[in-house]
């Protein structure tokens, strides 16, 4: 019933549509019912007239019947038309609120969630439960009116063989009901395992660079052999159920015709029920047996809405574990002030990847962190803008918990620039001006000669209109990581944080990105991961954290000084090179 409840709230903003569809069926359903009846009342009557009599009134007759089902035929189209516009309505609210709903999420649901699965969701599962908000109510209603209707005409007609019929459609009932259950069981796992291809298919393409050049295309492919064998097996188990449901009921459905002629004629022979009236009952044992046979059909269809919608529930029950406090505040006049005041995390019951940090950065100075990869450096970054909460102490700017401010202003006072450089689908132009939706041509194009990447652009034949491929394919790492440097000058933040944002270059690639990054922090609070240490001797204190915690601080020169393990890191480098 509660998940009943969920799913009739999508029925609200299209109140009318749904009401008047239900009107239309009942309209399609009355004039079903009312021809045998109507067949039955002239076959006593108005056909054992004279034939004058009959022939003069076939006219009014026929113009009758003509209207009848005129309006029954604009019933149906609007049951048809209008009906599954609003199932495609609810498919579109239901799937915007799920994409809503994932984006309201923090970094550690999609660290245990698969993007393909997550797709899924929001793709094939709504479609099935599209079909359902549209046929469900509408095949219940017009079966509901049609049984309950031909039930009661078929009483009229002969209460006794009604009774017979009766104990026929009750077996069927019991049969359809624990049938449908073990269905329901096979359709979850379907959802299930298309998700597991999906996933399969998802991760394949995604890295379909690092599978051609290892030469792992086999490896692919049995990969997604397995997770699609998963699936057929699944298929075949809930094509079982089906037959097994369908054939049963189709089996039930001939025994209530056998039940309708031993038992009809065992009372003609008694002279309690005429051939005609038999002849009669006959027409509504079909529309009798139509509903039933709809719904049926729409046993499936049921069954895959259901366990759609059931999987679109979890989703939208799931609570985001980073959430805006009930009072929290804009974060305004933004000096850059950070400080990390006893800071302690952990990844959910894992092993504490930071304990006791205290780091403290004045307005536009900078800082740089280094050590070993695992050493926290990338999540302590990560909790200055909520990607994460800490676990123990707090993480301030200008002397305010960032727990107490609201994501949007805490988020939009921090550029980041990373390693791993994320394009957008689309142009060069619309990814820079991400950085500030809304941002003119003049100010796009003043970020990106800002970040020394204007004239690359217009030297490509459509300039800034240039499509950049999927994930920035047809742009090399450099020019990428310019582009994404452009987007944070355009966005112009306080704050500032550029997380092994040169590691991944060649020489000549890193000095344009290190020329551009040294002035997109001049004068902002800049917290700076790096490896390659040539890059941060000018940081205004540099933190040298490994699993331990921090294990030296200080200036370049300070810590060469020391000869530490700074020093020995710098050394090793610098060797190699």
């Amino acid at each position: 019933m509660q998940l009943l409840k969920k799913f009739i709230r999508y029925y609200k903003p299209y109140r009318a549509v749904f009401f008047l569809d239900l009107v239309c069926a009942l309209a399609v359903s009355l004039v079903d019912l009312a021809f045998p009846q109507i067949l039955s009342i002239l076959t006593k009557t108005f056909f054992t007239e004279q034939p004058d009599v009959i022939i003069s009134g076939l006219l009014k007759l026929g113009v009758a019947l003509f209207l009848m089902y005129v309006i029954r035929t604009l019933c149906r189209f609007y049951i048809t038309y209008q009906g599954h516009v609003m199932g495609a309505k609810m498919e579109s609210d239901m799937r915007q609120d799920l994409f809503d709903q994932y984006e309201r999420f923090s970094f550690s649901y999609y660290d245990r969630s698969n993007t393909g699965e997550m797709m899924s969701k929001l793709v094939s599962d709504l479609f099935d439960i599209s079909e359902l908000a549209h046929h469900g109510p509408e095949n219940i209603f017009i079966s509901a009116v049609k049984i309950i209707g031909s039930f009661v005409l078929l009483l009229m007609v002969n209460v006794p063989l009604t009774l017979i019929l009766s104990a026929v459609v009750v077996v069927m009932v019991v049969f359809s009901l624990y049938q449908n259950r073990k269905m329901q069981e096979t359709f979850m796992d379907n959802r299930r395992k298309i998700a597991a291809v999906n996933a399969s298919l998802q991760d394949s393409l995604a890295g379909i660079r690092v599978v051609k050049s290892f030469a792992n295309e086999e490896i692919e492919r049995r990969k997604f052999e397995t997770s699609n064998q998963q699936f057929l097996v699944s298929k075949e188990s809930n094509y079982l159920r089906m037959g097994i449901f369908h054939s049963g009921n189709n089996f039930f459905e001939g025994m209530l015709f056998l039940t309708v002629l031993v038992a009809g004629g065992y009372f003609i022979a008694r002279g309690t029920l005429s051939a005609t009236d038999l002849a009669v009952y006959a027409l509504y044992i079909n529309i009798f047996i139509n509903p039933i046979e709809v719904l049926i059909e729409f046993t499936e269809l049921l069954q895959k809405g259901i366990s759609g919608f059931r999987r679109f529930t979890e989703v939208m029950e799931t609570v985001p574990e980073i959430q805006d406090a009930p009072d929290a505040k804009e974060l305004t006049n933004v000096k850059g002030t950070i400080d990390y005041k006893d800071v302690s995390f952990r990844y959910n019951d894992e092993e504490s990847v930071l304990e006791h940090i205290n780091v403290h950065v004045d307005a536009g100075r900078s800082v740089a962190l280094v050590g070993p990869s695992g050493g926290g450096k990338t999540t302590l970054c990560s909790l200055l803008p909520r990607f994460y909460d800490v676990t123990g102490g707090s993480v301030c700017i200008d002397g305010q918990d960032v727990r107490t401010l609201t994501q949007e202003s805490l988020r939009s006072a921090i550029g980041i620039v990373q390693q791993d450089v994320y394009l957008f689908g689309g142009s060069i132009q619309e990814n820079i001006a991400y950085g500030k939706p809304g941002a003119s041509m003049e100010e796009i194009i003043e970020a990106a000669k800002e970040a020394n990447i204007h004239d690359f652009i217009l030297s490509l034949p459509d300039g800034y209109d240039t499509y950049v491929g999927e994930r920035g394919a047809r742009l090399s790492g450099g020019q990428k990581q310019r582009i994404s440097i452009a987007r944070v000058f355009l966005k112009n933040p306080p704050m500032l944080i550029l997380d092994e944002a040169t590691s991944a270059l060649d020489n000549e690639s890193e000095q344009y990105i290190q020329n551009s990054l040294d002035k997109l922090a001049h004068g902002r609070t800049t917290i700076t991961i790096a490896h390659r240490l040539s890059t941060i001797r000018n940081a205004d204190e540099i933190i040298v954290i490994d699993n331990d915690g921090i294990r030296e601080r200080g200036t370049h020169d300070d810590l060469l000084a020391k000869d530490g393990l700074y020093a020995k890191y710098y050394q090793m480098q610098f060797r190699n090179n």
